[in-house]
């Protein structure tokens, strides 16, 4: 018997992403959210949804870029850190001991020990309410060569990344695979 519950952001899992932009000072800060997605391939986008009274925020606005980082699992703690702490009293890269690299593609720095990251440069923004989603054309990405598959691409189970779950705000590592997208279904197809 399915239970109504009362609308909320209980959608999981959630990514974890690491978003960095630099201040108006040139100083390097990241972010860690959960609330974005691919949102268009043709051109490659990705988006976040950040809130006004962030740091990071005013960082995208201004800069019109942003970079998301996806951590592996063993960085869990710098990632949950990131989330917690804001830019505008630490500096979150001395903290965590990680390393701000400069993008050479976009007007932001990506975290140079997390596997996988995309460079976007804004092109759409859009209030929603209490968040803003930015809506970031993939002009570049990055990737450790450790976690590439044989064609060359990032392969899931090398990069480790974990999600966040909204609803036991607690982080998960991803499991073994279950089926081989668009062909499990394919006995299903006339």
């Amino acid at each position: 018997m399915k239970i109504d519950i009362k609308p909320g952001t209980f959608a999981f899992p959630t990514p974890v992403w690491c978003v960095g932009s630099y201040d108006a000072d040139g100083k390097p800060n990241v972010m860690t959210i959960a609330w974005g997605g691919i949102c268009c391939s043709v051109p490659p986008c990705l988006t976040v949804s950040l809130r006004k009274a962030t740091y990071t925020y005013g960082s995208i606005m201004e800069r019109g870029a942003y970079t998301v980082s996806v951590p592996s699992a063993k960085y869990v703690d710098e990632a949950d850190y990131f989330g917690m702490a804001s830019g505008r009293d630490a500096d979150k890269f001395a903290v965590s001991g990680l390393t701000p690299a400069r993008s050479q593609l976009v007007d932001a720095p990506y975290v140079e020990e997390f596997p996988l990251v995309f460079e976007c440069k804004v092109i759409h923004t859009l209030e929603i309410g209490l968040h803003t989603q930015f809506v970031g054309e993939i002009v570049g990405i990055k990737a450790d060569d450790n976690i590439l598959n044989d064609k060359g691409l990032p392969d899931m189970a090398k990069a480790d990344p974990f999600a966040f779950s909204p609803t036991g705000k607690d982080y998960r590592v991803m499991g073994a695979q279950v089926g081989t997208g668009f062909n499990s279904g394919r006995r299903f197809m006339p």
